[in-house]
Order: structure tokens, then C-alpha cells, then sequence
């Protein structure tokens, strides 16, 4: 395990309030995370100050303070070049009635009260100068690398039941497991996610698609994914009869996100969804299974499934896209490239790229070299096409607007008709993108267009 080795901010404010002789730690995910040999994102610190008592001691020092969170006993200190930190009350919880925040809380002096309150063992250590302050061997579970919830997991599910994603978050990230009676509670305990804004839902899952450990969670609670998103519940356990595929519906869509490291929302996402509208369209015949028009139900049905998460419009287009397009033929031909790097972008043409490598790595082994080698031949076109700098958009066109106004060609609505003519016969390779063969042909094409 590693040393803790707290920002100079931080260090001042924890020996400040100690000086002043109130107890202060820093805590929660920077331990965790310092301990693990991670750069913590944050660094929150927790103190047996109450927020007028903050307020007083920073202020006696000329620390500009912000009033955050002080209902709940938050403030934010500005510590000017070294940064803003979050420093934080003892506290002790009241009941959770919504499943989302607690009704009431309770300052105590106590940082073992405190620390009691919180998810799960790894995240309730605090730490300062004196050392580790360690009352449910949170060091401990994070050499083991298990998640286990502090005190019984159902009370702490009740209390906030998006802590049910940030478990499943935890062991996907670290590629920790959890432990049976923390396992358990979650699927005791899912239902208890209808109370949680979808937002914080999408966030969550978001995070945990990235994680290096998302095919085991995916596998072991097909259950929980199932609920926060009911449509991929008829794709657990549904077998796909197919010579390209060996796994059920669900499990393949589970290694086919897992097969994906590039840490892309869109693309995560994608992967998730692409099969998901499967079980509705399937047929059998002497063959075995077939589906056709997944590909198009699937991107209906994710539309749905995106906006009730709320997810971001931009993110989402990218999603529906990629879904529609996983399966299209593509030739790795440049002509054939051109026109799809025409129709979607070149980072949408990258992102398919990813989407097809994780989709061919899930299916069947007796299927998958031959697939692949599909898949790298596209992406060596689509390379050559953007190395060699060739035309698929008229902003890479020889020409322009102006030079076909310049030459005494009406303005008219007519100049982008032949524009996009002249880019298709590039695009085409029916002429090359010079200058002056697409003046030619331009004026050829204005010649025409009055003769009829």
C-alpha cells in the first residue's frame, strides 16, 4: 500500500483546524485512491469544526470561505494558487424516507460516527498526520480488493440506493469484487433504484462501462442492468442459434463492451445497446436464427431507452448512429469510404471502426479471424483515405461558391446543386479534385441546367 501524501493545501488546512484544536482529516475517495497508488481526483476533508466554527477559524486568517453545502455542513475553502477544497462537519445521518437523501443530519465530534455513515469500508478510512483512522478495515478490503458496504448493506442501500451503481461502478473500475452479503443486498435491493433521478442513473453507468472489470459485473447482475434498463431484459438468456454467435444475446453484448478499452462514451454506450432490439425481430428456418432488421430496431428502441436516461443530445445522435451502421456493409474500397466518410464524419467513421472490433471479438471463435481481418482492412482504407488528405466534404474541394460567382454564375441555390454534383463525381473518382477540371465541369453542368 501507498503512502498518503496530501496536497499543500489540504495539509494546511488539516494542521490549521488541528492548531486550533479540532480534529481533521482528510477522507473518503483520495484515501482510497492514494492508498491504491491513484491521484485522487478531489481531496475532501472532514473536521469535528461545525460550519460557524469553520467559518471563524478561516476567516480569523483571512481564508475566503463559500457557503456549499452548510446545511449539511459543507463549506469550500479558496486556497488560493494550491485550490479549492471541500471541508466538511462531522456528521450523523437521519432517516433516508426517499431512498436519496437523509431527512435530517446530526453534527457529532466524532469522526468514527462519521465515517460509520458512509457506503462501503474502502471509502470510510480518514487520514492526517497521526495516521489512518480504520474502523472497518477499509485497508484491508482494498488489498483484498473487495467492495463491502459499511454495517448492513440493506440499511445502506435504503439510505441511497444509487449506492447499488456505485458498487457496481467500484468493482467494474478497479476490477474489485464484492462480497456475498454486499451482493446479495443488491439484488435484494434493486427496485429501490426507480427512486433515483435518471441523470445520476446515466452517470453512473457511464463511469462503470469504462471499467476494466465490466464483463464480470455485467455477467453477475444482468438483474440490476435489466431494471435500470427493462429493454435488455428479454435479451438475458435468449439464445442466438446462429453460427456467428456462441453466447446468448446478453452475454454477448456483455464481452462486446468489455472488448472495447478506448474509453468512449458514445462507443461504450453503443456497444450496450447494439443487439438490443434482437429478441424482437428473430426468425429460425433450416439455417438456424436469423435477425433481420436489428440493426434499425435496435436504434429505435436505445432512442427511447437514451432519453429516459437523459442523456446528453450530442452523445446520444452518436449512440443511435453507431447502432444503425454496425452491421452495414462496407467495402474497404476508397470510393466506398469517401462516400461514408461523406455521409458521417470521419470521427463517427473511427468511432464504427471501434464498435465493429468490440461487436466481432463477442461473437463466435470459429467466425471471429475472418471478421476481423474485415473490419482491420476498413480501417486501413479509411486511413489511407485521411492520410492522402482525399476528398469527402466540399470544404476539401478545389473550388468554392465564389469561384463559380466569379466567373459570372448567378447567385442562386443552383451553385450548391452543382457543388454537390462536383463532390459526388469525386467522390466517385470520376474526375479528380483539381481546380480546373472542376471549373470545366462546373460550367459544363451550368450549360446544361439552362438547356433544360
Amino acid at each position: 500500500m501507498h503512502i498518503i501524501d496530501m496536497p499543500q493545501g489540504a495539509r494546511a488546512i488539516v494542521q490549521g483546524l488541528q492548531d486550533a484544536n479540532y480534529e481533521a482529516y482528510v477522507v473518503g475517495g483520495c484515501v482510497r485512491d492514494s492508498l491504491l497508488g491513484l491521484a485522487p481526483a478531489d481531496w475532501d476533508i472532514c473536521t469535528s469544526a461545525t460550519p460557524e466554527e469553520m467559518k471563524e477559524h478561516f476567516a480569523r486568517r483571512n481564508i475566503h470561505t463559500i457557503d456549499t453545502g452548510i446545511k449539511h455542513g459543507t463549506i469550500t475553502v479558496d486556497m488560493g494558487s494550491s485550490g479549492m477544497f471541500e471541508v466538511t462537519t462531522f456528521r450523523v445521518d437521519g432517516d433516508y424516507s426517499d431512498n436519496r437523501h437523509p431527512d435530517s443530519v446530526r453534527f457529532t465530534r466524532s469522526i468514527h460516527q462519521d465515517l460509520s455513515r458512509r457506503d462501503f469500508t474502502v471509502n470510510a478510512m480518514a487520514f492526517n498526520q497521526a495516521g489512518l483512522v480504520d474502523p472497518f478495515h477499509g485497508k484491508e478490503d482494498l488489498k483484498n480488493k473487495v467492495i463491502s458496504c459499511v454495517g448492513n448493506p440493506d440499511e445502506r442501500f435504503s439510505e441511497d440506493a444509487l449506492r447499488i451503481l456505485r458498487a457496481l461502478r467500484f468493482a467494474s473500475v478497479y476490477q474489485f469484487r464484492i462480497d456475498g452479503r454486499t451482493t446479495e443486498s443488491i439484488h435484494k435491493n434493486k427496485h429501490k433504484l426507480k427512486h433515483i433521478a435518471a441523470e445520476r442513473i446515466c452517470s453512473e453507468l457511464c463511469k462503470m462501462l469504462k471499467g476494466k472489470g465490466i464483463l464480470d459485473v455485467l455477467l453477475a447482475f444482468g438483474d440490476v442492468f435489466a431494471f435500470i434498463i427493462p429493454e435488455l431484459a428479454p435479451c438475458v438468456g435468449f439464445a442466438q442459434n446462429n453460427r456467428f454467435h456462441q453466447y446468448t444475446v446478453y452475454e454477448h453484448i456483455a464481452r462486446a463492451v468489455a472488448s472495447y478499452n478506448g474509453g468512449d462514451t458514445s462507443v461504450n454506450m453503443a456497444l450496450l445497446l447494439h443487439d438490443i432490439g434482437k429478441p424482437l425481430c428473430y426468425t429460425e428456418d433450416e439455417n438456424g436464427g436469423h435477425f433481420y432488421g436489428h440493426a434499425v430496431l435496435s436504434r429505435d428502441i436505445a432512442e427511447g431507452v437514451l432519453n429516459r436516461l437523459r442523456l446528453d443530445n450530442r452523445t446520444k445522435n452518436e449512440v443511435l448512429e453507431l447502432i444503425l451502421y454496425h452491421d452495414s456493409v462496407i467495402d474497404p474500397t476508397p470510393k466506398t469510404v469517401r462516400r461514408w466518410l461523406n455521409r458521417i464524419g470521419q470521427r463517427r467513421m473511427c468511432q464504427l471502426i471501434d464498435v465493429r472490433l468490440a461487436d466481432v471479438c463477442a461473437q463466435a471463435e470459429s467466425a471471429r479471424e475472418s471478421r476481423l481481418e474485415k473490419c482491420h482492412a476498413l480501417g486501413r482504407a479509411i486511413a489511407l483515405v485521411l492520410e492522402e488528405r482525399q476528398c469527402f466534404a466540399r470544404k476539401d474541394m478545389e473550388i468554392k461558391g465564389g469561384d463559380l460567382l466569379s466567373i459570372g454564375m448567378p447567385q442562386s441555390p443552383r451553385i450548391g446543386t452543382i457543388l454537390n454534383i462536383l463532390l459526388e463525381k469525386v467522390i466517385a473518382g470520376e474526375i479528380p479534385n483539381e481546380r480546373e477540371v472542376l471549373m470545366q465541369e462546373a460550367v459544363r453542368l451550368a450549360a446544361e441546367s439552362c438547356l433544360h
